[in-house]
């Protein structure tokens, strides 16, 4: 058995799938995955329980499963969050440095740090990560630590991501009457951005996309700080959804359709191919235009991508991206994925891949853990500044420029 001070563990509560992943932090301080733990989901919708009872259940055999590989006892987690309710943007706090001999302190820092946290929200949300950008000085920009630098007037620059509360806290519930604390509540898209993108590619500029059952969460970084998140509630399951609908087969049908014909973009090799179908009962068949098949497919993934690309425009933020787009998630395993990305976005497209952390291949390489693998980083990274004797503010705002 491991210390459990040195056992970190991320839960993703997912429309498809449960998944929780053990991480180990060594004497050295290097993180690895232990442990993996995994359950079909049934109680979730777009990324949120609505069913207490199924989704407990699955999150328990995640758990338990997750414990017997890593062979340790698990008492907390990092929970994993998203829908539709959560969203991101950019906000300035403004200080004005006061000491006689204007040179500015850690005081000041935190000060201007509180203005920028003071949000006028609505009273149902809840901030889930301010996470520091930049600091401006009389009109200085990109200064990453303004202590010790003379000046009047100090600016910082942060990005907010929140959600609604009671939303967010129904998955605490869950999880909280299994007899499991949650250490920290954190979103999806960042958690998958923080296990997948190396320093370089968060300074040359970045898209991560996490394409999921319920939901597709997509984080953006540039100059070595992250400058958006959102959530579309689309993912894998309307692409099954679509199948059903379009080629008049029960949704199971559809699914199954999806994982062995499947693929991003209608092919022309696929022209005039048909598949056979024959019904549960054996006694009809259907016959299936694979063409049409992939061209349904095609269809809702070009508009998930489309959106997004859409969003990222009237930002002013596709010029910046220039080591281009990194695809997670179960939705990432759709052959030709990665092309249908680089048409839509114009971007070189890859298939992330977890970035400086050991342990099991089994979950390093498969791109649907990304998320969970990332929220025991983030867990790791909390618990160095808590050890280090940084100040918690001081976490969320320098782990996006953390190895």
């Amino acid at each position: 058995m491991f210390k459990s001070s040195n056992i970190i563990v991320g839960l993703e509560v997912g429309t498809s799938k449960v998944c929780a992943v053990v991480g180990e932090v060594n004497a050295a301080g290097a993180l690895s995955i232990i442990g993996l733990g995994q359950a079909v989901s049934q109680g979730v919708r777009k990324g949120e329980i609505i069913d207490p009872d199924r989704a407990a259940a699955d999150i328990r055999n995640a758990l338990v499963e997750a414990e017997q590989r890593a062979d340790v006892e698990i008492s907390s987690v990092y929970l994993g969050v998203t829908g539709d309710h959560i969203q991101g943007f950019n906000n300035r706090g403004v200080h004005t440095v006061v000491s006689a001999d204007r040179e500015i302190t850690a005081d000041d820092v935190q000060d201007v740090i509180k203005n920028a946290k003071a949000i006028n929200l609505p009273a149902e949300n809840h901030v889930i990560h301010a996470v520091r950008q930049h600091f401006l000085v009389d009109g200085q920009d990109g200064i990453l630590n303004p202590v010790g630098l003379l000046g009047t007037r100090m600016e910082v620059d942060m990005h907010v991501v929140h959600g609604r509360r009671n939303r967010l806290q129904n998955s605490m519930l869950v999880v909280k009457k299994l007899q499991i604390e949650v250490e920290s509540v954190v979103f999806n898209g960042l958690a998958a951005s923080l296990a997948l993108l190396s320093n370089e590619q968060k300074e040359l500029g970045a898209l991560v996309i996490d394409l999921g059952g319920g939901t597709t969460e997509y984080v953006v970084y540039a100059n070595g700080v992250i400058k958006h998140t959102g959530v579309l509630a689309l993912g894998g399951d309307h692409v099954s959804n679509d199948l059903a609908i379009g080629l008049k087969v029960p949704l199971h049908v559809a699914e199954k359709l999806k994982v062995e014909q499947g693929r991003a973009l209608a092919d022309e090799g696929c022209k005039g191919q048909t598949l056979t179908l024959t019904s549960e009962s054996g006694l009809s068949e259907k016959t299936i235009n694979l063409e049409h098949l992939r061209r349904i497919m095609a269809l809702r993934l070009e508009e998930i991508f489309q959106i997004i690309a859409k969003r990222l425009s009237e930002a002013g933020l596709l010029q910046y991206l220039r080591s281009g787009v990194v695809l997670c998630g179960g939705g990432a395993r759709m052959p030709l994925i990665q092309q249908l990305a680089e048409r839509e976005f114009q971007l070189p497209a890859a298939i992330g891949k977890t970035n400086s952390i050991n342990g099991l291949t089994l979950a390093l390489d498969q791109p649907e853990f990304a998320t969970a693998i990332g929220l025991v980083k983030f867990g790791s990274l909390q618990k160095k500044r808590r050890h280090e004797g940084g100040l918690i503010s001081r976490v969320l705002g320098e782990l996006m420029r953390s190895k």
